[in-house]
């Protein structure tokens, strides 16, 4: 990869993680972090992204619509996703929600149905979830993270400690052969608190997802229930989904298909 790929490269990634470390940009990138430490001064220099010990994030007036733009990536597989799922819960049950675009799109089909409760860190799935007054929605606190509408911390993980809910259903950055994977440290703390309290994990993960690795691991595959995705994975991680019991299920046409 040629130097000016290279840094393109770690500006999308930035817009689509909105921070991220040395290392896990080096891995991703398949560089030193040496290299990548450069690439980080130089792009500091020109103001494409701000640097931190250790990592790099967008500027604000950058990474204000890093998450919008999450939003129209793979919107028609995420939009998808989002319906094939929400029919597989009802009323009765209580679910803990983590922050992401796809798992936005699975609370605004959700919330056409009644009777449910969602625990989450995001504002806009709170939001979605008790308009209308049929669901109870409990919003976790913690600091706020303007660009993503999600609070984050320790406090959201004391909160998290106060709740047993039947199902955790988590987006996530990336799905290997050996788990879960994510690019955010306080994102995936999160997610790892509530796949420790919920009773049963359902993973919403679409086809860009799979093989991807990043720096932070959740879980292995033996803790999920569920994947509900838009395309079948490839042949080595379905095997893997396979012999961990994983039920993985596809969104197509009028609603979800199971494999």
């Amino acid at each position: 990869m040629r130097v000016a790929e290279r840094r393109e490269r770690i500006l999308e990634l930035l817009a689509e993680h909105r921070r991220l470390t040395v290392e896990a940009l080096a891995r991703q990138l398949g560089t030193s972090q040496e290299t990548i430490r450069r690439d980080l001064t130089e792009l500091a220099a020109r103001d494409r992204l701000r640097k931190f010990h250790g990592g790099a994030v967008l500027p604000e007036r950058m990474a204000e619509g890093a998450f919008a733009q999450r939003m129209t990536e793979n919107q028609e597989a995420k939009q998808a996703i989002g319906e094939a799922a929400a029919p597989l819960f009802g009323p009765g049950e209580t679910l803990f929600i983590d922050t992401g675009s796809t798992t936005l799109a699975f609370a605004a089909a959700l919330a056409r149905q009644d009777g449910l409760t969602v625990i989450t860190n995001s504002i806009g799935i709170a939001q979605h979830l008790s308009r209308g007054g049929g669901n109870r929605a409990f919003l976790l606190g913690g600091e706020h993270r303007h660009d993503a509408g999600e609070n984050v911390g320790s406090l959201v993980l004391q909160q998290l400690s106060g709740f047993q809910p039947d199902h955790a259903v988590l987006t996530v950055g990336g799905i290997t052969a050996d788990g879960l994977h994510d690019f955010d440290l306080q994102e995936a703390e999160i997610a790892r608190g509530m796949i420790e309290r919920a009773r049963r994990v359902t993973v919403l993960a679409d086809a860009s997802k799979f093989g991807r690795p990043a720096l932070f691991r959740l879980c292995g595959l033996p803790a999920i229930a569920r994947l509900v995705t838009e395309r079948a994975p490839p042949p080595p991680l379905q095997a893997a989904l396979q012999a961990a019991g994983v039920e993985v299920i596809l969104a197509a046409g009028a609603g979800p298909r199971r494999e």
